[in-house]
C-alpha cells in the first residue's frame, strides 16, 4: 500500500473555499472589487461568488470564476435571500462565507446564526457616519444599527477598505472581532494605459470632470455654482457631469440660470478611464466617501483631483487637494491650483496587494497562513 508524506498530502488537498456573498447584479464599486479579486485570485484559497443574475455574474463567468446565481438581494427579499445562502452553504460547505454590503451582512448573520462550522467575514466598503443619509428616520437608524451589532456578534473578522471606514465602524457598531484595513487597489498598468494623457491648465480650455451618481450627497450643485468663476478665468472651460441620477434635470436647470448651460455637459453613463483621458481635473464634492475608486483611478492616471475632506479621500489625495469650504470661490481656486500644480503625492495600491491581504485575513480566521507562492 502506497503511503504519502505530509508534504505530498498537502499538494493534493484542495485549498479552503471562501464563498463571497454579493447582493448586487450591476457593475458598481463593489462589483469592481469582486471582479478584480476574481481576476487575480486569492492565494491559498478557492473563490466562489453568490450574486443575482446580471452583468456582474456575466463578467465573473467570462473570467472563469465559480459563480452561483439565485434569489439573493434586496429585490428578492430577506427570507428568499436567507434560503438561497443556506442552500448554497449546505451544498458547497465553504470554510468561510465572506459578505459584501450591508444587506448581505444581515442576511448571512441570520442564515449562519446556528451554524458555527462556517467562518463569517464581512468587508465594509463604506459606512455613512451620518445615520440620516440612508435611513428614513431615527427609529429606522436605531433598528439598523442594532441589526449590525447583532450580526457582528457572529462575525469573526471585518475587513475595512479604509482607515476612515474602520473608525466609523468601531464608533457606530463596536465590533468585538478584529478589524483589518485592506485598502482598495486598482490595476495600475491598465488604468495608466487607458486614462493617462497630457493635461491642460486654466486658460487652455480646461476640462473639469465629475464621475458620480447625480444625487444630493455628491454636492454637484456646488460644482456647477463654481463654473461662472472658472469661466471668468478660462472662457473655453467646460464641465462634464458624467453619471445618472435624480438630479440631472435640476443640475441642467441650475446651469441655465447661472448662464453657463453651454459649458456644462451631462452625458449620462460614460466609460470612466477613457473619459478621464479627455479631462484635466477631477472634482468630487461628496458629503462622505469610503475609499473612492474614482479617486484611486485618477491618482493612478496622473489626473489631478480635488475632493472634500471626508472619509478616505485624505488617504488617497495630499492635503493641498482637499477642500474644507465648498463655496464657489473655494472650489474654483482649488480646481485652478490642481490644474497648475498636478496631482501631488497621491497614494494608490494595486489589486495584487489587496487580494493577498484579503487572503491573509481570511486564512487567519481559519488558522492558516498564505504560502510563499503567487496567485493561482
Amino acid at each position: 500500500m502506497e503511503t504519502w508524506t505530509d508534504s505530498q498530502a498537502a499538494d493534493v488537498t484542495p485549498d479552503p473555499l471562501t464563498l463571497w456573498a454579493v447582493p448586487v447584479a450591476d457593475l458598481g464599486g463593489v462589483a469592481r472589487h469582486v471582479l478584480d479579486v476574481a481576476a487575480v485570485g486569492l492565494p491559498g484559497l478557492r473563490l466562489a461568488v453568490l450574486c443575482p443574475e446580471g452583468p456582474l455574474a456575466e463578467r465573473l463567468r467570462a473570467l472563469g470564476a465559480a459563480v452561483f446565481v439565485g434569489p439573493f438581494g434586496p429585490d428578492d427579499g430577506t427570507l428568499a435571500s436567507v434560503r438561497t445562502l443556506r442552500r448554497l452553504v449546505r451544498t458547497l460547505r465553504p470554510a468561510v462565507v465572506h459578505t459584501h454590503l450591508a444587506y448581505a451582512d444581515i442576511v448571512a448573520g441570520i442564515a449562519l446564526a446556528g451554524d458555527r462550522k462556517v467562518g463569517l467575514i464581512s468587508s465594509e466598503h463604506g459606512i455613512a457616519p451620518d445615520d440620516a443619509l440612508y435611513n428614513a428616520g431615527p427609529a429606522t437608524a436605531k433598528v439598523t444599527n442594532l441589526a449590525h451589532r447583532g450580526r457582528l456578534a457572529r462575525t469573526q473578522r471585518v475587513i475595512a477598505v479604509s482607515e476612515s471606514t474602520k473608525r466609523v465602524l468601531e464608533a457606530k457598531w463596536r465590533p468585538r472581532c478584529p478589524v483589518t484595513v485592506v485598502p482598495n487597489g486598482v490595476d495600475l498598468d491598465a488604468v495608466r494605459a487607458a486614462a493617462s494623457a497630457e493635461r491642460r491648465t486654466v486658460g487652455e480650455g480646461l476640462r473639469v470632470l465629475s464621475l458620480s451618481r447625480l444625487s444630493p450627497e455628491k454636492g454637484l450643485d456646488r460644482l456647477v455654482a463654481a463654473m461662472p468663476l472658472l469661466l471668468q478665468k478660462d472662457p473655453q472651460a467646460r464641465l462634464t457631469l458624467a453619471g445618472t441620477g435624480p438630479l440631472a434635470g435640476q443640475l441642467q436647470s441650475q446651469a441655465g440660470r447661472l448662464g453657463v448651460g453651454d459649458a456644462v455637459d451631462l452625458p449620462g453613463f460614460v466609460e470612466p478611464w477613457h473619459t478621464m483621458a479627455q479631462h484635466d481635473v477631477l472634482v468630487q464634492l461628496s458629503c462622505w466617501e469610503n475609499l473612492s475608486y474614482t479617486l484611486l483611478d485618477a491618482a493612478a492616471a496622473g489626473l489631478p483631483a480635488v475632493a472634500t475632506d471626508v472619509g478616505g479621500n485624505g488617504e488617497i489625495l495630499p492635503p493641498e487637494r482637499l477642500v474644507h469650504a465648498t463655496t464657489p470661490a473655494a472650489i474654483a481656486a482649488a480646481v485652478g491650483r490642481a490644474a497648475a500644480e498636478g496631482p501631488g503625492e497621491v497614494r494608490v495600491g494595486d489589486v495584487d496587494t489587496m487580494a493577498r491581504a484579503t487572503a491573509e485575513a481570511t486564512l487567519e480566521v481559519l488558522g492558516r497562513r498564505v504560502g510563499k507562492g503567487g496567485h493561482r
